[in-house]
């Protein structure tokens, strides 16, 4: 079983930068993600994924803003968020374990997930 704990998060004023980090116990194969839970949302929504291969995608809120990267050395995975948006606002979720869907272009059935860090964003 994979614990993942995400660190990172905090309040930031429009424009500036934060990066996350999810330190991962255990092995972390297949898909990883990083999801957003906006104020107010029930749903998580993905917004970085790096495929079983490598593949990353964003969601288009955040396309040329956010960059996900793992080191395997550390056993860890990152979301450099620059640019940030009063709207980047929310709780912040890594996943791993996943599997790759080559239609939907998403990660599925990920098997672990960190408890979430919150980033706000003020104008």
């Amino acid at each position: 079983q994979v614990q993942l704990e995400e660190s990172g998060g905090g309040s930031v004023q429009a424009g500036e930068s934060l990066r996350l980090s999810c330190a991962a116990t255990g092995h972390v194969f297949g898909c990883v993600a990083w999801f957003r839970q906006g104020p107010g949302n029930r749903e998580e929504v993905a917004i970085a994924t790096i495929s079983n291969v490598g593949t990353t995608t964003y969601a288009d809120s955040v396309k040329g803003r956010f960059t996900i990267s793992k080191d395997n050395a550390k056993n860890t995975l990152y979301l450099q968020m620059d640019s940030l948006k009063p709207e980047d606002t929310g709780i912040y979720t890594c996943a791993t374990n996943g599997e790759w869907d080559p239609f939907e272009k998403r990660c599925i059935s990920l098997q672990s997930w960190g408890q979430g860090t919150q980033v706000t964003v003020s104008s």
